[in-house]
């Protein structure tokens, strides 16, 4: 297990910084080959994890797809470099996920420390986008009070381990111009950093979103899986009961 671990994260971080190097460098069709490229490693990482785990991976990329439509196409609150949504961008955040869920496992014992550590990171980066980064960052502060909460609140080590990559993520791709984030939220006016410093907390939120749901649909295959051995062995059981009364 630790050693799938390993590779996971050792996948995501080099495909993360050779694929978003390589965008930069690319045009549009380019961009497209790598889309394709990248949902040819993450259905590789993919085999690596166990079903229960693929299955949130999907969920996650699910909801966070339909956020990044909501987020960027709709809204306007960033843009991509050609005012589009990549195609690498719905497996990337799946691959986001298994990056994150690896770094906690590979924690292991040490995991509170993990946690403890994220919730500092998050709120000295929204203190410091209040008045000592170059850029204003209330919508950021925001976010990380919100991402501070559910990590004290849930201790999930999941959760910080998504934090620490999805803010390396967003600081380097940002740095190469493959992604920029408004200076104001549209609608709202908050200043905002590019990134902003709580841009992780909407990351968590698609996983809590995508664990909850994945706990409710492995509930209901289960309920479906009895019934139908219940069904299957009913007539049976009812042949054999009138068989004894006859």
């Amino acid at each position: 297990m630790r050693g799938r671990a390993v590779i996971t994260v050792v996948v995501v971080a080099v495909w993360t910084a050779a694929g978003l190097w390589a965008e930069s460098r690319v045009d549009a069709t380019g961009q497209l080959a790598l889309g394709l490229l990248t949902a040819i490693v993450l259905a590789g990482v993919l085999l690596l994890q166990a079903a229960e785990t693929r299955l949130q991976a999907v969920l996650v990329m699910t909801v966070a797809t339909g956020a990044e439509v909501v987020g960027s196409l709709l809204w306007g609150v960033y843009v991509y470099r050609f005012d589009n949504l990549p195609l690498f961008v719905p497996p990337g955040h799946a691959l986001v996920y298994l990056g994150g869920v690896a770094f906690a496992g590979l924690v292991g014992r040490h995991a509170r420390w993990l946690v403890g550590a994220a919730v500092l990171s998050a709120l000295a980066w929204g203190a410091l986008g209040l008045g000592v980064l170059p850029a204003v960052d209330v919508s950021g502060a925001v976010g990380c009070t919100l991402l501070a909460s559910i990590l004290i609140r849930t201790r999930r080590p999941v959760y910080a381990g998504v934090f620490f990559v999805v803010a390396a993520l967003e600081l380097y791709g940002t740095a190469l111009g493959t992604w920029t984030w408004e200076a104001t939220v549209p609608g709202l006016g908050l200043p905002q950093g590019n990134p902003p410093s709580g841009v992780a907390s909407g990351y968590v939120l698609f996983d809590v979103a995508a664990l909850a749901l994945a706990g409710r649909l492995v509930s209901w295959r289960g309920a479906a899986r009895r019934l139908a051995i219940r069904s299957r062995y009913a007539p049976k059981l009812a042949f054999g009961t009138r068989s004894r009364v006859g």
